[in-house]
């Protein structure tokens, strides 16, 4: 059973506050917050799950909710460009922390939650504290795979766009992803400031903001650690069965920049229904185009939108 508790309104937020117990009229910072269009209402609140509490945050009209899903020791605020842009005029946005990362608490238990088949359960106990059956999903890096997983155990996934997610077999890592340096500090419990810096500024580049290395040293580092080593021993679904069979529409999107991941990969795979027949380069941007240039990104996600609530995204 989930317990939501109802925030007022934050004045601010910051990454690296993480809490046991929900703390009511909590007050935090935020870098550069941005305001909302005119009459955008945003609801803050912390929902109890048996893998942690979780903080969440809510913006905007509809029925059928986007819920985005942030990827390895970031936090809710990397999708500031989505919660506080024009998508947030016509569309519920959910976004929330992780178990183990931002506002949110670490796992009870790690060894059960931090690996992509616990982080699904988690987010779908989430859903249902919030009453959502029915939703698009949006992960990037992490996040990607963790809504992959989720396709088997989520009925109500009306779609899902991956960004900077290969979906790969199991076992399967190195077919889909660069070997680098950063992939190793990726499963690291433990990071030094250099390596928290290098890390950043190889996800983010010029775009990087300080609220990110604090997100990435605030992050449970038994998180990465216990993420990998899950991976390495195949728990999981076999995510690239799922994406050549399912028929939930999905939409993939990568940087042409992309230091993480083998972009060629993307396009090998024999996909079941793959969004308007392709997979989408950003030219010129890297590992998180939706927080590099929103610009870009924005109308291709607004576009999905419309066509999974239009129903034009069906299997041909």
């Amino acid at each position: 059973m989930s317990c939501v508790i109802f925030l007022s309104r934050f004045d601010s937020f910051r990454c690296d506050a993480h809490h046991s117990e929900p703390q009511s009229g909590l007050r935090t910072e935020q870098s550069k917050r941005e305001s909302r269009p005119a009459g955008i209402e945003e609801m803050q609140s912390f929902v109890t799950t048996s893998h942690g509490t979780l903080a969440v945050e809510q913006v905007g009209p509809g029925s059928l909710p986007l819920v985005l899903i942030h990827g390895n020791s970031t936090c809710r605020d990397v999708f500031r460009h989505q919660l506080t842009g024009q998508l947030s005029e016509h569309h519920r946005l959910i976004a929330f922390d992780l178990p183990g990362h931002g506002q949110s608490s670490d796992a009870p238990d790690p060894a059960r939650t931090y690996t992509r088949p616990g982080l699904a359960e988690a987010v779908v106990e989430l859903l249902e504290g919030l009453d959502v059956t029915e939703a698009v999903v949006l992960g990037w890096s992490l996040g990607g795979h963790i809504g992959i997983e989720m396709v088997p155990r989520f009925a109500g996934m009306r779609g899902l766009m991956v960004i900077g997610t290969p979906p790969v077999a199991r076992n399967g890592m190195a077919d889909g992803f660069q070997r680098s340096a950063h992939m190793q500090v990726a499963g690291q419990e433990h990071l030094s400031e250099t390596e928290i810096q290098s890390f950043v500024d190889a996800i983010f580049g010029k775009s990087a903001e300080p609220f990110m290395q604090a997100a990435v040293a605030r992050a449970d580092g038994r998180f990465r650690k216990t993420l990998f080593e899950a991976a390495r021993a195949g728990s999981g679904v076999d995510q690239r069965q799922i994406v050549e069979m399912s028929p939930t529409p999905l939409a993939v999107i990568n940087g042409s920049d992309d230091r993480f991941v083998k972009l060629d990969y993307f396009d090998a795979l024999a996909y079941a229904n793959l969004w308007e027949g392709r997979c989408h380069r950003l030219a010129g941007l890297g590992h998180a185009p939706f927080w590099e240039s929103p610009r870009d990104f924005n109308p291709i996600l607004e576009r999905f939108l419309l066509d999974i609530e239009n129903d034009r995204a069906r299997p041909c």
